[in-house]
Formats: structure tokens, C-alpha cells, sequence
């Protein structure tokens, strides 16, 4: 799975998507609000480290997801 962070312009806020191993796109959230139903993508028990994962990762750069 992937992640990007994507810069929000005016009143638009920053949003993070998940992006499968074929770059679908799987889940699309505000960055500022906790991503609900970790569970249906796996990650559920990780929601501090994807927090922590989300405040460090640059806008525009798509990385692999190795939580």
C-alpha cells in the first residue's frame, strides 16, 4: 500500500490517500481527522503511528506504506 499527503489550497484542507499496490486509490481523508474503519485496510492497532507517519511525510511524495 502507498500514501500521499496532498496540499490543500484556501479553505481547502490537506488530505492523505492510500493507494493500493496498483496505485487505486483505497481511502481518501482529511489529514487533520483520524482515518475510521483502519480495520478494512488493515492497519487497525496502528492509528499513532500512521499519525506520527502522516505529520513527518512530505506533500506530493507518494512512499510506500511499511507500518
Amino acid at each position: 500500500m502507498y500514501i500521499i499527503k496532498v496540499k490543500g489550497k484556501a479553505k481547502i484542507p490537506d488530505y492523505i490517500q492510500l493507494r493500493d499496490d496498483n496505485f487505486v486509490l483505497v481511502a481518501y481523508f482529511r489529514a487533520d481527522r483520524p482515518l475510521k474503519k483502519l480495520e478494512k485496510y488493515g492497519l487497525e492497532g496502528k492509528e499513532e503511528e500512521l499519525r506520527v507517519l502522516i505529520e513527518s511525510l512530505a506533500f506530493g511524495k507518494l512512499q510506500k506504506l511499511e507500518i
